[in-house]
């Protein structure tokens, strides 16, 4: 079985029109409250794991290098997550994978960091980092809607590095801990499952943000593909409906777990 904490790596605000899409705001607001401009506060709910001789990250939030040119979404109460890492009792070089369930900004910004000369370094050089193939195609070439979630400084000195493994089917990647292809959000996006002493474990990432997006037919604004994020969340719902597995959700700043 699987340890793990989830490490609350900051705040940013994003306009809830965009994450609840076609549902009316009358409607949502119930669900997930919002500022006088609209506005959402989500967070970035990373995993740490472990078992045996293996340290895992999924998602390592937006980092700390370069925020001012995401100043548009007014992030706060960042932290470094070296430091929630070392805070759990490792050290980065104890990290053994990463697993980026998709390549925004704010899902991967912490796989690089600028030292004290401004040069980009790897955060966990030790690690090998998990994305899905077309995901990775996406994010070097990708379409217009996406071109923007994208920064070139997140992983290509992880792929430069040789640290960089795409998957492009469901795979167990090691003894009770999966990685699964759900599109929809964007193409080739990892959710990462895993047993734990409390039971099964599901980490939708963007599939299901929020518990407010729990329904089938809340679907973000952000999704580049809308349908396929519908079939992702029913299939994904009728897969764990008989047993009593519980969601981390990834960018819910009020209720991070939950068994649905």
């Amino acid at each position: 079985m699987w340890q793990y904490r989830i490490l609350e790596t900051g705040f940013f605000h994003a306009d809830g029109g965009a994450m609840f899409g076609a549902v009316p705001k009358r409607a949502w607001k119930r669900k997930y409250p919002s500022g006088d401009d609209n506005c959402c506060i989500l967070a970035m709910n990373c995993v740490l794991l472990w078992s045996n001789e293996k340290v895992i990250l999924f998602d390592t939030g937006v980092g700390t290098k370069d925020l001012g040119k995401w100043a548009y979404y007014r992030f706060h109460d960042t932290k470094d997550i070296v430091d929630l890492v070392k805070g759990q009792g490792f050290h980065p070089d104890d990290i053994t994978d990463v697993i980026l369930s998709h390549l925004h900004f704010d899902h991967c910004g912490g796989c690089t960091y600028r030292d004290k000369n401004n040069q980009l370094q790897i955060t966990f050089p030790n690690a090998k980092h998990y994305v899905g193939e077309a995901q990775w195609d996406n994010y070097l070439n990708p379409n217009l809607l996406e071109k923007h979630s994208f920064g070139k400084d997140d992983m290509m000195p992880v792929k430069q590095a040789d640290l960089l493994t795409l998957i492009d089917e469901d795979i167990e990647l090691y003894p009770n801990l999966f990685l699964s292809i759900y599109p929809g959000h964007t193409i080739g996006q990892i959710l990462l499952s895993f047993l734990s002493e409390e039971g099964w474990i599901v980490c939708p990432s963007d599939i299901i943000p929020t518990k407010a997006h729990l329904p089938d037919d809340w679907i973000s604004a952000y999704d580049v593909q809308p349908l396929e994020s519908l079939n992702a969340k029913i299939s994904l719902k009728e897969k764990i409906k008989n047993t009593s597995a519980s969601f981390i959700f990834y960018h819910d700043a009020y209720k991070k777990v939950s068994k649905r």
